[in-house]
């Protein structure tokens, strides 16, 4: 399974801890609020400013190793 952005954080963070260590790097380091329990990456990206391509790609890289 690859990560899409319609996926919420909790979900990726559940299936992959290990991309916490991403979400951090790009300044969300508010994994555990109650707003990143239900918030899409998509969504997430938006309110951080955060290049939603990047953080993908980024995303499913530590998930594939």
């Amino acid at each position: 399974m690859s990560i899409k952005k319609e996926d919420t954080i909790s979900k990726v963070l559940k299936k992959y801890p290990e991309t916490a260590k991403v979400f951090q790097s790009f300044g969300m380091h508010c994994l555990g609020c109650p707003t990143a329990t239900n918030e899409s990456i998509d969504q997430a990206a938006g309110v951080h400013g955060i290049d939603l391509d990047q953080l993908m790609e980024a995303l499913n890289k530590v998930a594939q190793e």
